[in-house]
């Protein structure tokens, strides 16, 4: 998760692209350089842990868009497949 945060911050789409499901992945992932990540508060984990093949991660993600300031607040789904954490889809609260 916090990861996959920090390609956001830095604009590596490749790396969002890579770790994402490639049964849910969008065909184009594209990022607004515009867009700024400023913060990231880790909420509520489920699972996850070495013996798990599933968890969920929720959290607030704050940013700003010119004079705009906001907060993404998600819960995320992920899946343990091929000895690696995959990203599947998220639920915006």
């Amino acid at each position: 998760m916090r990861s996959r945060y920090t390609a956001f911050v830095v604009g590596d789409a490749r790396y969002l692209s890579e770790t994402w499901h490639p049964g849910t992945r969008p065909d184009d992932l594209s990022l607004d350089p515009g867009q700024r990540w400023s913060g990231l508060e880790i909420v509520d984990v489920v699972d996850g842990g070495d013996g798990d093949a599933r968890g969920a991660v929720e959290f607030h993600a704050r940013w700003r868009y010119g004079r705009d300031r906001g907060e993404l607040h998600e819960r995320s789904r992920f899946v343990r497949q091929s000895e690696r954490w995959w990203y599947l889809d998220g639920i915006v609260q």
